[in-house]
């Protein structure tokens, strides 16, 4: 009887493994990379909405939409800050050394 009570405590007493958490040791490590690639993703996405000036318009001014070197000069023209003889001579400056495309 002591023998068959000893097996039976051995066997019933194994670990997390007889105890049915097995899946356990897959799973979180599953689990934890998936969230920390879910992050990454967001990040990412997030960084390159940015970096593409996003529906807000913030972002760095040369990736904005509009932020060519002319439409800045016409902005700045239409605001008043330089003249129409400063427009042209910079417009002709632009244009002039605009790579071939």
């Amino acid at each position: 009887m002591l023998t068959t009570l000893a097996t039976t405590a051995v066997a019933t007493h194994a670990g997390p493994w007889a105890a049915g958490y097995g899946w356990a040791f897959v799973l979180i490590p599953v689990f934890w990379i998936l969230v920390i690639g879910l992050v990454v993703f967001l990040v990412s996405r997030r960084r390159h909405a940015w970096m593409a000036g996003g529906p807000e318009g913030f972002g760095p001014p040369w990736m904005r939409a509009g932020g060519s070197a002319e439409s800045t000069l016409a902005e700045r023209f239409a605001k008043g800050d330089i003249d129409e003889t400063e427009y042209r001579a910079r417009l002709e400056v632009l244009r002039s050394n605009r790579p071939n495309a």
